[in-house]
């Protein structure tokens, strides 16, 4: 949560801080707002979303607070650093984003509308950004588990760009890639759910004000 003059670049694999095997830090067991078990295995018959919006603690508030979301922690993905801490992710240095991990039942709340909250909860349009917040480790990004989720995606960012367009804003920079292949690196304790802790912390969340025209209906 901090301004730079530089303008963002993400690293190469080669440029990124090397990391290391196993975490530093261990992640609580259960969710203080839901109760529920934090990391899996997850009952069966629930999915997992990533997303990345700005800063994870609003989009963790955001979807916690969503029916049928059965768990959400926070951490870090999409980068080359393995197990990264919150200094050297926001050094720009890891090329991960903030990112939420979304645990739901599909019988009570569908891809597509998660989709829809996730549009309409940021501005994808920023590119390195949220707001305030500006470096590689707020861009916007989805990391899709099935290729129904990445389909899901790709259509809502195509629908989402059109009335973006049509209202005047530009062009959408999320990126949609594959979970598989990018890690999603739990975040230190302090970091989960940390506007449940803190109820007046920092919250840099906030969206364009159009609304996307997905998510309405269920999907099979």
């Amino acid at each position: 949560m901090f301004l730079s003059r530089r303008t963002p670049e993400l690293p190469t694999p080669e440029q990124a801080l090397p990391g290391r095997p196993e975490p530093e830090f261990s992640v609580p067991s259960r969710h203080t707002v839901l109760g529920n078990p934090l990391l899996g295995p997850y009952p069966e018959g629930l999915e997992i979303a990533d997303f990345g919006m700005g800063c994870f603690w609003g989009a963790e508030r955001i979807f916690w607070q969503t029916d049928g979301v059965w768990t959400t922690l926070v951490g870090y993905q999409g980068g080359s650093t393995p197990n990264p801490s919150y200094e050297e992710a926001c050094s720009g240095l890891t090329g991960h984003t903030e990112a939420v991990r979304v645990v739901y039942d599909p019988k009570i709340v569908s891809y597509a509308e998660l989709l829809k909250t996730f549009w309409e909860s940021h501005n994808p349009t920023q590119g390195f950004r949220q707001g305030n917040d500006v470096g590689t480790q707020y861009r916007s990004a989805i990391y899709t588990h099935s290729p129904a989720q990445a389909a899901a995606a790709e259509s809502s960012r195509e629908s989402y760009q059109q009335v973006l367009t049509d209202s005047g804003h530009s062009m959408i920079t999320t990126e949609i890639l594959p979970a598989e292949g990018r890690a999603f690196y739990p975040a230190e304790a302090y970091h989960q759910q940390y506007l449940d802790k803190n109820p007046g912390g920092y919250c840099g969340i906030g969206g364009t004000g159009v609304s996307c025209p997905i998510g309405i209906a269920r999907t099979a």
